[in-house]
């Protein structure tokens, strides 16, 4: 671990360098026209414009901005058409390093807004409030330029359809083949008067290419009909794409792979891998725990803070753009839970504790939810919040307690980040020489809150994000003997069944956000019922453990949050689930999201919601729904099996059965906890059975099969 740590400090400084000698050089004059720009606006009294009355931090973030910017919506589209000007959709999100670099170059810059409002109505989005306008937009700039990102700048007709768009654009020409955006505007408007027409093609073209990916590749194909034995298939094309050396998927810029992860996990355990491909178990034993150590010892996690950034920009998991997220971490806390099950490696549980502790500290909210993000900015620079000197080290910690740390972490003269400092990443292997060092660590956590500027807190609290961790926060709990954990995600899912859900018509209706002092904003998407749903079950799955004969309250929130996505979002004609709901107003083209990005497919998680329900409840619908989803996967898994991962592991989890263990009131459940805890995992429910219903201590149902009740609960753990 320490020389690969090395050698990619090496590569980071090489790089950093290069990238600073070509800034100084080339960009001298635009420092000073940022110079004139501030002295400007200290004179000039700023005007907010439309986006200061919004809740989204990310919108307030550009409401003193020169630029005319408004919020998505009919304003927009109508003063769009009554001027017959295009639209320019920028889309991003509160903790983006690179929104905020292009804010601060050309959104702040008054000649460049100039520009802006002179030719365009400028729409701005937070892409966290309003995932349907950036999904169908991130489509159409993936279609045009081959790629995507944030900032996500979109050229669209006044009625919103998309022409043209890029991602990040500098102020000027620098040398690196991207077009300045002033020069981007003025080529587009021009355009626009000169040639509408061909715009209005291009548009049409890109709007029939979005509505025709809506549909799955394996739909209507002869090739569509779901076979559990791809999923060994897709298991050995993943492993086969393993960074072996650093661990992850493929080379920078490296997310952390939790879903992929997880579904390996899961496959390891089936008797297909066990008993069958024995050589593909020791593939995936190697692939996830490589991967799990690596992103434990890099710099993506925060090593005296907890909790883990968004991704890496090199090979070696050791320089992220440093923003935190909530769904990253409930991912990995699960990733995570399910190694250590697998291993009982103590680094793995310290990861968890100190990313829950992170979670607890920074971003719990009064109310019960957890808030959005960290920024990756902090006083003015990236970064500036997590990195060190030896210096300063040293000066909380005494020369000799240094001394050792710094060789732990690897803070050097030299430093691997930016005017010679250092991201810590642990180089020692040995977990009891961290485990020594705890207290420094926390000492060096307390010295940075107390004396640095802290990164922005965006207090948005989202129902997917917040449920994707309520699941992970019940799990890691029980297995860990956590009790207040699962406490905490018990807490959370009221919290987001009392103030995001309402029963409206017969039908439990979810919101997609929460925002404190204002309430539940934006009507739910289908990722937002259907995790909601999946988080409802897993309290249900383990919530008898703390608090007997509850699992039947959350079973019931669980099937109403479904039952009303089936109706909100199913297409009568053909296979999968749409993102926004029937009654929605949406842009451009009502889409079906196949592919996991940072966050779980809708599609996907369906699965694992009508599995987790049929489970429990034996409903044929469940499955039915479920066999007949799973077929627009077919393609996908043969080609492209790390962008459906979660979908994979639900397969593969209703494919192996989903124990549901049965027992009597009154008996002691901490014996079935610890011997749960002590097998490799496999989702599972635990229900507290009526007396008058089970004759002996225990019975294990899996599918619609229900063993014999017995008082062993051995007998229950070697079945499992």
């Amino acid at each position: 671990m320490s020389s690969v740590l090395v050698f990619g400090i090496n590569r980071m400084i090489e790089r950093r360098a290069a990238w600073a000698n070509e800034l100084s050089s080339k960009n001298l004059h635009w420092t000073f026209r940022a110079l004139a720009q501030l002295l400007k606006r200290i004179i000039t009294p700023i005007m907010p414009n439309r986006l200061s009355e919004e809740n989204s931090l990310y919108l307030k973030q550009h409401a003193e901005n020169p630029v005319d910017w408004y919020p998505w919506g009919e304003e927009a589209l109508a003063a769009a058409e009554a001027q017959n000007k295009p639209l320019l959709v920028s889309i991003g999100y509160s903790a983006c390093h690179w929104c905020h670099v292009m804010a601060h170059e050309s959104f702040e810059d008054d000649y460049i807004a100039k520009l802006m409002n002179q030719h365009f109505i400028c729409v701005k989005v937070d892409r966290e409030e309003r995932p349907d306008v950036d999904q169908v937009y991130m489509e159409a700039v993936q279609m045009i330029q081959q790629q995507g990102g944030w900032p996500l700048n979109v050229f669209c007709l006044p009625d919103g359809r998309p022409f043209f768009g890029g991602t990040y654009f500098p102020p000027e020409d620098r040398g690196n083949s991207l077009i300045p955006w002033p020069q981007v505007l003025m080529r587009i408007s021009d355009h626009y008067k000169r040639s509408k027409g061909e715009l209005v093609e291009n548009a049409d073209a890109i709007q029939k290419n979005i509505l025709a990916s809506t549909q799955a590749a394996s739909t209507g194909g002869a090739s569509s009909a779901w076979d559990n034995q791809n999923l060994i298939s897709a298991a050995h094309g993943i492993c086969g794409n393993h960074d072996d050396q650093y661990g992850g998927f493929g080379g920078a810029p490296k997310f952390p792979p939790s879903m992929t992860l997880n579904f390996l996990r899961a496959l390891r355990r089936t008797a297909a891998v066990e008993e069958g491909d024995t050589v593909l178990g020791k593939r995936i034993d190697e692939v996830t725990h490589t991967t799990l150590r690596a992103m434990a010892h890099g710099g993506i996690y925060d090593q005296f803070g907890g909790g883990f950034a968004r991704y890496s920009v090199d090979d070696y998991w050791l320089i992220p753009h440093f923003e935190k997220m909530l769904y990253d971490n409930a991912l990995l806390i699960d990733a995570y839970t399910r190694g250590w099950l697998d291993n009982k490696d103590p680094l793995y549980v310290a990861i968890i504790e100190e990313t829950i502790g992170w979670l607890e500290r920074e971003m719990s909210a009064p109310c019960g939810g957890f808030y959005a993000a960290l920024d990756a900015d902090s006083d003015g620079e990236e970064g500036r919040y997590y990195v060190w000197t030896p210096e300063e080290v040293d000066s909380v910690l005494g020369l000799a307690e240094a001394r050792e740390l710094r060789a732990a972490y690897n803070i050097t003269n030299a430093g691997n980040f930016e005017h010679g400092t250092t991201n810590p990443a642990l180089v020692e292997s040995d977990f009891d020489i961290r485990e020594k060092q705890s207290e420094a660590r926390a000492r060096l956590l307390a010295h940075r809150d107390a004396e640095r500027v802290p990164p922005g807190k965006d207090t948005k609290i989202s129902t997917a994000w917040n449920c994707m961790l309520i699941r992970s926060l019940v799990d890691a709990g029980f297995y860990l003997n956590r009790p207040e954990w699962v406490r905490r995600a018990q807490r959370a899912a009221d919290f987001i069944w009392d103030s995001l859900t309402e029963e409206v018509e017969s039908m439990r209706r979810v919101k997609a956000v929460y925002y404190e002092g204002v309430g539940p904003q934006v009507d739910g998407f289908l990722h937002d019922y259907a995790l909601a749903a999946d988080a409802f079950l897993s309290v249900s799955a383990k919530i008898d453990s703390i608090e007997p004969g509850a699992s039947a309250r959350y079973q019931a929130r669980a099937q109403a949050c479904l039952d009303s996505a089936l109706s909100l979002f199913s297409d009568p004609h053909t296979i999968g689930y749409y993102f926004t709901a029937h009654d929605t107003e949406t842009p451009v083209a009502r889409r079906k999201e196949w592919f996991d990005n940072a966050t779980p497919s809708g599609n996907s998680v369906m699965l694992h919601a009508l599995s987790g329900l049929y489970a429990l409840t034996g409903e044929a619908r469940y499955a039915e729904e479920l066999r007949e989803t799973l077929p627009a996967f077919t393609d996908y898994t043969l080609k492209v099996a790390a962008g459906i991962s979660h979908a994979l592991e639900a397969a593969t989890v209703h494919a192996a059965g989903i124990p549901v263990i049965k027992v009597r009131n009154g008996v002691d459940l901490k014996p079935l906890n610890l011997a749960l805890a002590e097998i490799p995992w496999r989702r599972s429910f635990i229900q507290l059975a009526d007396d008058s219903t089970l004759t002996a201590d225990y019975q294990l149902c899996v599918g619609n099969q229900c063993l014999a009740p017995t008082n062993d609960l051995a007998d229950v753990i070697e079945a499992i």
